[in-house]
């Protein structure tokens, strides 16, 4: 089992390499040196336990890199190929602790639900993604508040659901691949999920990687072959995340995270509080017009 899913992910990784650096040297995309080092910093830590999207999506409207419409685009986009290869090393690491069943179902359910949402953010009003991305960012700076005052779910020891709890996590996993569109990452929902269901917290890596590696890598050709993305920002950030994921995983492995978690917390809640007023003065302006 674990094989049938490292191939797949070796072939989508290299697909999507293809499609990006063909389409970055069509327009002449060269990548842009701040994207690398946001593309390194972010992707590290990440590999670490404290999560990308919120960070980046932070930096992104802090630095006016993107227009806010093609925020979640681009950083789905840009750290897919890093995503993939957390994926491979946490599933090497402890897929094969992981139920088959379960592992399975949540990376189908997640892609599902990542390809279905695409229409839906490339479709949507620039002040319904500014609201959706405000409100995730709150969620995480939330959830990474509770990580540091230690109030996150314990979890258990299980390594596998049934029954109802499994159905559940396959339905949550399909919901968390429509929200991934608009910048809002799985990782802590699938940690908080899994651990209040009596999982072992350390198997919601090898699932939420495999999940979102599979996933993005499918938005991502789509997002690339329509034009919703930065590709200067897209292949600086890919540039950048890749031997940063190597360095975490295979070298530093872990350390004290807390302190950099609460100035995360800062920059992401002044980015939703601008993300929101943003929605809201595009909400006001559309209902006059």
């Amino acid at each position: 089992m674990l094989v049938a899913l490292l191939i797949p992910l070796a072939l989508a990784t290299l697909v999507y390499a293809l499609v990006l650096l063909r389409a970055a040297l069509a327009q002449r995309a060269s990548p842009n040196p701040e994207a690398i080092i946001l593309g390194a910093v972010t992707n590290f830590f990440d590999t670490l336990g404290i999560g990308s999207f919120a960070p980046t999506m932070a930096w992104f409207k802090f630095r006016r890199l993107v227009a806010d419409r093609l925020i979640p685009c681009t950083l789905i986009t840009g750290h897919t190929i890093p995503t993939m290869a957390q994926a491979i090393i946490y599933l090497v690491l402890l897929g094969v602790l992981v139920d088959p069943v379960l592992l399975v179902g949540c990376i189908v359910g997640f892609l599902m639900g990542c390809l279905l949402g695409v229409p839906l953010a490339t479709k949507a009003r620039v002040w319904v993604v500014q609201a959706i991305v405000g409100c995730g960012l709150v969620l995480a700076a939330f959830l990474y508040a509770l990580a540091n005052l230690h109030l996150m779910p314990g979890g258990g020891t299980a390594t596998g659901l049934a029954g109802p709890l499994l159905v559940t996590a396959i339905v949550a996993s399909f919901v968390f691949g429509v929200l991934l569109n608009f910048g809002i990452g799985n990782y802590a929902p699938t940690l908080v999920l899994l651990s209040l269901m009596g999982m072992d917290p350390r198997l919601s890596f090898p699932i939420m990687a495999a999940s979102g590696g599979l996933a993005m890598a499918g938005a991502s050709v789509r997002y690339v072959g329509i034009g919703e993305v930065n590709l200067k920002i897209v292949s600086g950030m890919a540039l950048g995340g890749i031997p940063a994921v190597l360095v975490a995983a295979l070298i530093v492995k872990s350390m004290p995270i807390e302190l950099l978690r609460w100035m995360v917390i800062v920059i992401v809640l002044y980015a939703a509080i601008v993300m929101l007023r943003a929605a809201s003065t595009g909400r006001t302006e559309e209902m006059k017009a």
